[in-house]
């Protein structure tokens, strides 16, 4: 699942606003709560913990960054209950000086719950779309001259 959005902020504003932990509540839909489990900032081999809404239910998912790549790439791996998800957020600058963000998520289920993997991966395509609305209006006040 792919979708992707143009927001009229620079890149580096962008990406910082999108990969911090503090704001993913904010933009990306289900999100209840965000924390890292690692000290030091944030970089290839951080983890966190999230508690996500999803079909009803609270669901508290450890996460591993996978890439970090400031200000264009982050991609994030977790693996809860035998389904894995992998997520890849990508920003890059457009001709008008603003940002063409493209988010991804990736989803596998185990030989246990892989009949759950196109209901989870349903629910989790229509959050794409609106996370990446709720994220250009959380940007809105970056946009460029």
């Amino acid at each position: 699942m792919e979708r992707s959005i143009d927001i009229p902020a620079a890149p580096r504003a962008v990406f910082d606003y999108a990969s911090s932990l503090d704001n993913l509540p904010s933009w990306q839909s289900g999100i209840a709560s965000a924390k890292m489990t690692s000290s030091g900032p944030m970089s290839i081999g951080s983890t966190a913990l999230v508690v996500r809404e999803l079909m009803g239910q609270r669901i508290e998912a450890p996460l591993e960054v996978i890439a970090y790549e400031p200000p264009r790439r982050l991609q994030l791996h977790s693996e809860v209950s035998g389904v894995r998800a992998d997520a890849i957020l990508e920003v890059e600058p457009d001709d008008s000086g603003g940002s063409r963000v493209t988010f991804a998520m990736e989803i596998r289920g185990s030989m246990l719950t892989a009949f759950m993997e196109s209901m989870i991966a349903s629910a989790a395509e229509g959050d794409i779309g609106s996370s990446l609305e709720r994220l250009k209006t959380a940007l809105a006040g970056e946009a460029q001259p």
